[in-house]
């Protein structure tokens, strides 16, 4: 509970100083200033990311029945973690009332249509995952597949990302909002990436445990990867349903 504490009050503490600095920036303040300020941005984003949401649990289970290396889980990581600010970015510089009106109104940090298209395709995903898990020859997860989970997954726009931007518009600084959300992206690419590489981890430490028995690997590895597909269809499943 104390933890929880502690990362709500280092966001609110953030966003208060980023709120400042955007005001004194808009003013005509130092521009070496704000520059200072934003490796906080960072930190901020690091620290958003280990809130609920960000697909942290999403992005473990694919990779935990995956076959991505851990220099494509981090692919995976970084494409999720870029599709999930800038989506957020591109949705205020297009402007958030001509958004709402293509995408339906679902309340501040909401794109109804954009959540149930990311959903939609992370069911189609888990599919495409039990399918070939069932199939009898072996398969390889090529770099791709990986860049395009994160990308589906990251569709659902950061609504922290959204106020801030919708924040640096109103003070007529975009670049300075831009500067930020790219800050944040890479805090929490950060987080997204140590979870990332866990799972990989986690994964082989399992098939080092199973190495002297390679087919049990192959039963063990079909089994996880078919466990993926089936809870990325339930998430979407159940998310649809509730919109």
């Amino acid at each position: 509970m104390w933890l929880w504490a502690w990362i709500v009050d280092f966001q609110r503490d953030i966003y208060l100083a980023f709120a400042d600095h955007i005001r004194d920036f808009s003013e005509g303040g130092s521009t070496s200033a704000f520059v200072a300020f934003l490796p906080m941005g960072i930190a901020f984003g690091s620290i958003h990311a280990m809130t609920p949401g960000h697909s942290k649990a999403l992005l473990a289970t694919y990779l935990a029945g995956s076959s991505a290396s851990v220099w494509k889980a981090l692919m995976t990581s970084v494409a999720l973690s870029l599709t999930h600010v800038f989506m957020s970015v591109a949705i205020v510089l297009l402007s958030l009332p001509l958004v709402n009106i293509m995408f339906g109104g679902g309340g501040p940090g909401s794109s109804p249509i954009l959540e149930n298209f990311s959903r939609g395709l992370l069911g189609i995903i888990g599919l495409w995952m039990v399918w070939r898990a069932l199939r009898s020859h072996a398969h390889s997860h090529g770099p791709r597949e990986g860049i395009a989970f994160g990308f589906m997954a990251g569709l659902i726009p950061c609504p922290l990302t959204l106020f801030i931007m919708n924040f640096a518009v109103l003070h007529n600084v975009v670049a300075a909002g831009v500067l930020f959300a790219v800050s944040m992206m890479l805090g929490i690419a950060l987080t997204l990436g140590v979870v990332a590489v866990a799972s990989v981890l986690f994964r082989a430490q399992v098939g080092r445990s199973l190495k002297t028995r390679p087919k049990l690997i192959h039963n063990v590895s079909r089994i996880l990867e078919v466990a993926a597909g089936l809870v990325l269809i339930a998430v979407a499943a159940a998310e649809l349903s509730r919109s």
